[in-house]
């Protein structure tokens, strides 16, 4: 008997050997597709970059790594259909330049909620104009300038740019109608929001104020400036147009603001000649125009004109570097209107003040209608806007944006003017259902 049972308790163990090492194997072999799946969504570079406006719907593509096809099908379903409440979707943040910056989930960042129930503010025609005039850049510009057909941290939500396009197009058609009948919008109303588009709260994310919650919004304007044509004794700071056609039409990206103002372009200077002079101004006008982006100049002569950023010299903004110690230099052109977003100076899109924002339009995209709450004399108060600009504070930045808050003389009249308005506010994006 104890023969016996040795033999039986042995083949038995064996029986169990077996079994053990095979469920160990399969385990080892799904962590081995497991964990290149999680290490993919946090290196992969861009998982934001779709086909131009003729793809379909249904073909959104990602960047390619090296990795199988069955994962790369993997990491599409998890950050597209979102197969579970509990999928973490990992974005991966770019820099101006297309650099991987850091990977956020998106599912930290942007959440589905209902608008409050308060009426939206906004001036009609304004808004009308900024959306018509996003959605034309859209349509004219997507096949030269692919950043703006980027989905952005908004594919953690299932949002696609077909979706963006769809919801501009909704809207302006609700403001054709209702200006055309005389009627307040409907889309002042929060009920006719709730019913007819997506409400995706966006919950600041910044790397370093981890504990930061709300937007940020900073403010920006158009300063009007007197200037010169010509160089006088107050007016020696120039602002500067790039020559076209030039034979190294790449000579301005050598040098720094602080070259610049040292006087190289001026008679005498080594690259005289090669750029134009738009007008002279004081220091204090030419830190304004470069941090602002537009400039409306009333020249001595009696005459006025809008000036808007061209070209830069190819040098990062810093953030936290006082203005006249950047690096960064822009080059300007003479416009119509305020001017904001656009791959060259001739596309830049046309926008107003009150309902336009300047965010990052790489990770979050261009044309993204916003609505900020917040409190003013103890009452709750949504404003909507554009994504319809950008600047090199923006770029990464998913935790601030700035609002274009008008026209004015001065900064004493502008503080006046942004103290009805936040410092920080809770922030909405609409999408249409």
């Amino acid at each position: 008997m104890n023969i016996l049972s040795n033999q039986k308790f042995q083949i038995t163990a064996g029986i169990v050997s077996l079994v053990l090492v095979n469920l160990a194997n399969n385990y080892l072999a799904s962590q081995s597709v497991n964990k290149p799946l999680i290490q993919q969504q946090q290196v992969t570079p861009n998982l934001a970059f779709i086909q131009p406006l003729n793809t379909p719907q249904s073909q959104t593509y990602l960047t390619k790594a090296p990795s199988s096809n069955f994962i790369n099908q993997q990491i599409s379903d998890l950050n597209i259909t979102q197969k579970s409440k509990n999928t973490s979707v990992f974005y991966s943040v770019v820099d101006e330049w297309k650099k991987y910056q850091y990977s956020v989930n998106g599912n930290h960042v942007l959440k589905a909620v209902n608008l409050p129930t308060t009426k939206v503010n906004f001036n009609q025609t304004d808004l009308l104009t900024v959306l018509t005039n996003t959605r034309k850049y859209f349509q004219d510009y997507a096949q030269k300038d692919p950043d703006i057909s980027r989905n952005g941290l908004l594919l953690s939500q299932g949002v696609t740019l077909e979706d963006i396009l769809k919801t501009l197009d909704f809207m302006i058609t609700v403001l054709q109608e209702d200006i055309s009948n005389n009627r307040v919008t409907r889309l002042q109303d929060p009920n006719f929001i709730n019913a007819n588009f997506r409400v995706i709260k966006w919950s600041a994310y910044n790397p370093e104020k981890p504990k930061q919650t709300k937007l940020r919004i900073t403010k920006y304007a158009v300063f009007t400036h007197p200037g010169s044509r010509s160089k006088t004794s107050n007016y020696n700071v120039p602002i500067y147009s790039l020559k076209e056609n030039l034979p190294n039409n790449n000579f301005y990206m050598k040098y720094t603001k602080q070259d610049v103002l040292s006087g190289i372009y001026e008679p005498g200077g080594k690259e005289f000649g090669k750029v134009e002079p738009l007008a002279y101004l004081t220091r204090e006008g030419l830190e304004e125009a470069l941090m602002q982006g537009t400039i409306l100049i009333n020249f001595t002569d009696g005459s006025k004109a809008f000036f808007n950023v061209d070209r830069n010299n190819g040098i990062s903004y810093i953030k936290g570097l006082k203005p006249t110690a950047q690096k960064r230099y822009w080059y300007f052109r003479k416009v119509d209107e305020i001017k904001g977003y656009g791959h060259k100076i001739d596309a830049k899109i046309s926008i107003k003040p009150g309902v336009t924002f300047a965010g990052d339009v790489l990770n979050m995209g261009l044309g993204r209608v916003i609505i900020m709450e917040y409190n003013q004399a103890g009452r709750k108060r949504l404003q909507m806007g554009v994504i319809a600009d950008t600047g090199g504070a923006f770029l990464p930045n998913l935790a601030q944006l700035d609002f274009l808050a008008g026209i004015f003389q001065n900064q004493q009249e502008f503080r006046q003017h942004i103290q009805e308005l936040p410092e920080y506010a809770t922030a909405y994006i609409l999408v249409k259902k």
